[in-house]
This record gives C-alpha cells, sequence and structure tokens, in this order.
C-alpha cells in the first residue's frame, strides 16, 4: 500500500497551505485534494509527477517513503531514473507479458504507469527460460528503419530500470513524449541529463538524438516474433562472381607488388 494520503497531508501542511491553497497551486478542485489525504482515491500519473515535482521529490520517494520529521532524502545514483512501473498478473500471481499494439501506441504515452490502462491491455504468457527473471512487455514495431525486421513485428522487451546499463549497438524499445514508441539502437552510452543517440539499421534513415527529459520508459529488446519468415539466400549471379575474381587478383597483385 502507498504512502500518498499520509505524506500529502504531511507535505502541505509542512509549507502550510490549507487544501484549497494546494488545489489552486496543482490546478484540481479542493474535493481531490480531501480525497487524497483520507485515502479515498488516488491521483492519477500526471498529477503524481506534479506534486512530486512541487516537493522536489522523485515520484517514488513520494509513493513508498514515509516522510515525515525525521525522513531525509536517500542519495540518488546516477542513471537511476525511478519511474512508476505497472503491471499485471494472472491467476497464479505470474507476472503477464503486455502488448502494446501500435493502434494502442499513442495511448501508452499517457497510461503507461496506470495500472487500469495496463489491465486493458492484451496479454500472454510464453514458457521461455530467460522470461523467469525480469519485467517483460511486446510491443508492434511499424515501419521498415529496423530491416531487416519489418514492419508489424513484435519485439519482446526486459524493461531497463537502470538507462546507464545501456550498451552501444544493442537494440531497445524507447518511450518518449516527442516521437511514442521507437524501436532503435543505441548509438552511445547513456549518461542522465544528457542525450541518446537513436540508430536506424536502415541506412536510409538517419540517427537522430533524444534528451533524457523527454524519454519516458526504456526496455531492453531481447526477442521478436514476425509473421515474415526469411527468404533464401539468392545465388550469386555471373557478372557478381566476375567482379569477385576481378577484386581477388587486384588484390594479389597488389600483395605481390609489396
Amino acid at each position: 500500500m502507498s504512502n500518498i494520503s499520509p505524506n500529502l497531508k504531511y507535505l502541505r501542511k509542512k509549507k502550510g497551505l490549507t487544501q484549497q491553497q494546494f488545489a489552486d497551486a496543482m490546478g484540481i478542485k479542493r474535493s481531490l485534494i480531501g480525497a487524497y489525504e483520507e485515502d479515498r482515491a488516488e491521483p492519477k500519473y500526471d498529477l503524481l509527477k506534479k506534486i512530486a515535482e512541487y516537493y522536489e521529490l522523485t515520484i517514488d520517494e513520494f509513493i513508498n517513503e514515509t516522510i515525515n520529521d525525521s525522513w531525509k532524502p536517500k542519495l540518488k545514483s546516477q542513471g537511476s531514473n525511478l519511474r512508476i512501473l505497472s503491471i499485471s498478473v494472472d491467476k497464479d500471481d505470474k507476472e503477464n507479458i503486455e502488448m502494446v499494439p501500435v493502434k494502442a501506441s499513442a495511448g501508452y504515452l499517457n497510461g503507461f504507469s496506470d495500472p487500469e490502462y495496463i489491465k486493458e491491455l492484451p496479454k500472454f504468457q510464453l514458457p521461455l527460460p530467460f522470461l523467469k527473471q525480469g519485467t517483460f512487455r511486446a510491443f508492434e514495431i511499424l515501419g521498415d528503419s529496423m530491416l531487416p525486421i519489418q514492419s508489424g513485428s513484435i519485439i519482446l522487451a526486459e524493461y531497463l530500470e537502470n538507462w546507464n546499463d545501456i550498451k552501444v549497438g544493442e537494440t531497445y524499445i524507447v518511450i518518449s513524449k516527442s516521437e511514442g514508441v521507437v524501436y532503435k539502437r543505441a548509438g552511445n552510452k547513456f549518461k542522465e541529463n544528457k542525450e541518446l543517440k537513436l540508430v536506424s539499421d536502415n541506412k536510409l534513415y538517419d540517427p537522430y538524438t533524444i534528451s533524457s527529459d523527454d524519454i519516458l520508459e526504456i526496455w531492453k529488446a531481447k526477442a521478436f516474433i514476425s509473421s515474415a519468415l526469411p527468404e533464401p539466400t539468392p545465388e550469386p549471379s555471373i557478372e557478381t562472381l566476375s567482379s569477385m575474381m576481378a577484386q581477388m587478383q587486384k588484390s594479389i597483385s597488389q600483395l605481390n607488388k609489396n
């Protein structure tokens, strides 16, 4: 159970605000503040974020820590990137793999931390060994920027809590306010308050950078599911073989000169 109710009441009184004054600062009705403080309702993610920022806290601290006169904020390690991660479980209390189809991508930006939204997403289980540890989600991708992985493929990805664990050259699902849901390859090591370079496998698409403030979630790609089966490798043509032979002869001649 979260500590939203007692923390909200303590922080408001600590700042010397009435419920109406705090409601005005948040741009909401006073009755909602009363409901939150009496634990009759809980704020949605956007409001939680606004409240936490108002009191200069992380959302994790505001929800899970017992904030009182003896409380002291913990030192935050670079790249910890604490976020609310909502999940769903099956009847055996095992985490589901929620599926985010393309048509749900826009809604995911607003609902990714809302337990009620997550519950409504399609979900499934896969009996694969590497799924025993971690939290996984599936994302349908659109477009040809990551060929040979086809548009419509589903990327099975693991939630990445510490963005400093990003490795150059590996692929990730990046959720951001400006770009939405994208599947890209990391072009640089991530550093908090810096930019992350995103690279497409299709060289027709130029790399670009995205700021850490814009990023909502990062998921490390682990596998993909596609209905497009790979085509057989075509046999080389006479022209290709002739070109290869000419190149080999040129290389041999150069070696002999050296």
